[in-house]
């Protein structure tokens, strides 16, 4: 695919998820038991949401926490619908928009206690993402980053040559966890989103935005489609892949 395709593809997959709250497969109460979990953060840690879409985990953060919360992505579009939702929820005075590159932010080194990134390693590859973000928190700063991950050791061939040829560097979450202790962390726990929060929270309401679309270009059908073909391998193959959350300590 030419730059030139390219970044019309991806325009054409951001134009999609315009207006859904969630960009990718995730859920609030899952969510929330993770942090209910977490320790070693100060009262009110300084917070960072990588890859963070229209903002759903970043409003769930400063509520939690009731606190500041850096929230970053790459889609202009998706910032301006984190800022109009933080109005609305009324915590605008806690999150502050990033539009930039999550993999070239010019933070000190030490100052975020919580790293949260869903969905969003995987643009740099989960342990390359991890060595980046290392520097950033504190010594005792904790990462909760969430991860396409395989649950079995023996998967069936239709998802392993989709999955080869779409991510290749998906792994199981005994090598995910390696690469997060070569990156300088300790796996603290892991945790499988759940086929449901897929389904109820990202599938049915971007089916439903597709269903939507009027005069689709070729480019966007070709988004539709490929988003169609992985909806349908999910339907068959869930108890084999999806989202693992690895929450993760600072290695000294």
């Amino acid at each position: 695919m030419s730059v030139d395709s390219q970044t019309e593809y991806i325009d054409a997959l951001i134009d999609l998820h315009r207006g859904i709250e969630r960009k990718g497969p995730g859920d609030n109460a899952f969510s929330l038991n993770i942090l209910s979990n977490l320790s070693t953060l100060p009262p009110h840690p300084q917070i960072a949401d990588l890859g963070c879409g229209s903002g759903a985990g970043a409003l769930l953060l400063a509520q939690y926490y009731q606190s500041p919360v850096m929230a970053v992505d790459f889609a202009l579009g998706f910032i301006d619908e984190l800022k109009i939702r933080a109005k609305q929820c009324e915590l605008e005075h806690l999150i502050k928009p990033i539009h930039g590159d999550m993999a070239k932010l010019d933070w000190a080194d030490g100052s975020i206690d919580l790293l949260w990134s869903e969905g969003a390693a995987y643009n740099l590859g989960f342990e390359q993402a991890l060595t980046i973000w290392r520097s950033l928190l504190t010594n005792t700063g904790l990462a909760v980053i969430s991860e396409m991950s395989w649950f079995a050791d023996h998967v069936p061939e239709t998802a392993a040559l989709y999955w080869q040829n779409a991510y290749p560097m998906i792994a199981n979450e005994a090598e995910n966890s390696d690469r997060a202790h070569r990156a300088g962390f300790k796996v603290i726990s892991t945790h499988r989103l759940p086929s449901q929060a897929w389904w109820k929270n990202y599938y049915e309401p971007l089916r439903e935005q597709m269903m939507r679309q009027v005069e689709i270009s070729p480019v966007m059908q070709l988004v539709i489609d490929e988003i169609e073909e992985e909806m349908n391998l999910f339907e068959r193959f869930s108890d084999f892949y999806g989202y693992t959350f690895y929450v993760l300590q600072v290695r000294q």
